[in-house]
């Protein structure tokens, strides 16, 4: 056979860096048997990807019918590509590798201004480490794996994460020519600004003075993703509940104040800074529903996702989560010049905000379902389980409490 595995192995344990840090890592070959080879070629990749099929019906001339066209749409953007050889060269001689195993190190620094890894039901930004055993007069070996990076979004920067937000909504109901006493529902929270690990408090305030029941108050946390295509250009919403509650039913006459939270799993941050053709953000979507024919009320409350959380906001603390320590994320320092203003705030002994306990890694509920291209082929090794990758997201884990109803 020849080679027998081959391994990647990288200095961060779960496989995730900040943007700005230097990548390091070992590639070992085994082989059960001598292997010639003319070299062992290592290619860095950071892509944004995003396509789906769009239909459209186009009339046959021969037949005048009118048929349905698939087309495939797609856009890209690439933010680095760095391809060098551990061992020989394009045009090296081959070399014949005894049989056992054979390391060979390597490094590759982050660009600073990368996007946040992402995947989605039609795009992703994604970050991969491919080796070629370089063969001469034979089929080259691929061996291929995907790490995380994570683009800083620091809470404390914006403005708005730091307000509350109250939503007012109110209605009165028509019964024949009289028109009722309103309906008034008020749901605030005390910011905007939140981190995986955290849970939003809401408050709601019901007032029904009406002559309608009030059956329902539901909360949805939603996640809009925005796929852009530059080939043409298209543009695909998608939008994605992440949790949600219900609150009722309320009375006609009835006040009541209620006080609940929506756990935060983990999340990518807002915004994706630095990526042309994924958009992403997070709101609070409030309904009442109510009885019989009449319309319901709605309204969408703000919520900003960072990954750095505000540093004097006491969050109501949800339930634990398991998760990967800090302590396996690589050590390296790094410069708060080159790396987004923040990152180094949890990475070393100079801290910016000393009183935030440092966050844990966890995988986002969202898998690839495969980080094969079109530029793999059906013999291209994955490292691991990463047929369904899925990056990690900093989580700040609190102390639980039991939400109160009054």
């Amino acid at each position: 056979m020849g080679l027998k595995e081959c391994e990647i192995k990288l200095d961060s344990q779960i496989n995730t860096y900040y943007a700005g840090q230097t990548v390091n890592g070992t590639v070992t070959y085994t082989f059960d048997s001598p292997k010639k080879v003319r070299g062992i070629k290592i290619k860095f990749l950071g892509e944004a990807k995003t396509e789906w099929t769009e239909s459209e019906s186009v009339k046959n001339d021969e037949t005048g019918k009118t048929e349905e066209r698939r087309n495939e749409v797609t856009g890209n953007e690439e933010y680095y590509q760095i391809t060098y050889y551990l061992m020989g060269g394009v045009n090296s001689a081959e070399t014949e590798l005894p049989a056992g195993a054979h390391s060979f190190p390597f490094t590759c620094a982050l660009p600073p201004q990368l996007p946040s890894s992402f995947e989605g039901e039609f795009g992703y930004v994604r970050y991969t480490i491919k080796v070629t055993l370089d063969r001469p007069w034979k089929f080259d070996q691929d061996t291929k794996m995907a790490f995380t990076v994570i683009s800083p979004v620091d809470l404390n920067m914006m403005e708005k994460a730091r307000e509350p937000f109250k939503l007012p909504m109110e209605k009165t109901f028509c019964c024949w020519c009289c028109a009722s006493q309103p309906l008034s529902v008020i749901v605030s929270v005390p910011v905007t600004g939140y981190v995986s690990g955290q849970s939003i408090p809401i408050i709601a305030e019901i007032d029904n003075q009406s002559n309608v029941d009030l059956e329902k108050v539901k909360f949805q946390f939603r996640k809009h993703t925005a796929f852009h295509t530059t080939s043409p250009k298209m543009t695909k919403n998608v939008v994605n509940s992440i949790g949600e509650l219900a609150l009722g039913p309320f009375n006609k006459g009835e006040q009541r104040t209620i006080r609940q939270s929506l756990e935060i799993p983990p999340l990518p941050g807002s915004n994706m800074m630095n990526c042309g053709i994924i958009d992403l953000h997070y709101d609070l979507f409030v309904v009442c529903e109510v009885s019989g024919f009449h319309t319901n009320l709605d309204g969408v409350i703000p919520i900003t996702i960072g990954t750095i959380p505000l540093k004097d906001y006491t969050p109501q603390p949800p339930s634990n989560q398991q998760s990967f320590d800090i302590s396996m994320m690589p050590t390296q320092p790094v410069s708060p010049e080159t790396s987004g203003g923040a990152v180094g705030w949890n990475m070393g002994d100079n801290s910016l905000y000393p009183n935030i306990p440092p966050p844990t890694f966890s995988e986002a509920d969202f898998h690839a379902k495969s980080i094969k291209d079109k530029h793999d082929n059906e013999h291209t090794r994955l490292i691991g389980n990463q047929e369904s990758f899925a990056p990690r997201y900093p989580v700040y884990t609190y102390q639980p409490t039991a939400p109160r109803m009054d």
